[in-house]
């Protein structure tokens, strides 16, 4: 039996990311009006339907141009040196991917929307979706392999 190569696995982890997160937040878009929340577990989880124009907690707001360029040259750069970063372990080859399929897919909200569909609310943190889950995890997935990963050998 054969298995799947890299860059299929590669592929369907970007895709089941950037889709994941875009259905969820066009089924919040379709199902709840803007500042509303439905609790989940109250006090402590809600889903919270936040139009975030600004970066992470919301800062930066109203630099629009400044995410569009920047998760533009992440994504081309991305797919520039991916060949490099396939080859460079599993934690930076499969970190990148999520953190480049989150990027994009926020860039995705903010070409269509003017902002980022955020729904997570957890009461003590800002509001935040799928995406950004992406963006951190392979983002620390990343750091780990490249500082912490690297002295251990």
């Amino acid at each position: 039996m054969r298995t799947m190569s890299g860059r299929v696995k590669a592929a369907i982890s970007f895709l089941t990311i950037l889709l994941l997160d875009q259905l969820v937040k066009y089924y919040v878009e379709l199902t709840m009006l803007p500042g509303e929340s439905i609790p989940i577990v109250p006090p402590y989880f809600h889903i919270t339907f936040v139009l975030n124009p600004g970066a992470a907690f919301g800062i930066f707001r109203g630099q629009q141009w400044l995410f569009l360029v920047t998760a533009t040259v992440f994504a081309i750069a991305f797919a520039v040196f991916y060949e490099r970063l396939r080859r460079s372990g599993p934690l930076i080859h499969y970190g990148s991917i999520a953190l480049a399929a989150g990027a994009v897919s926020n860039l995705i909200d903010r070409i269509r929307l003017g902002h980022v569909v955020d729904f997570f609310d957890f009461r003590v943190w800002p509001v935040f979706n799928i995406a950004d889950i992406a963006i951190v995890l392979g983002t620390s997935a990343v750091l780990w392999a490249l500082f912490v990963q690297r002295r251990e050998i």
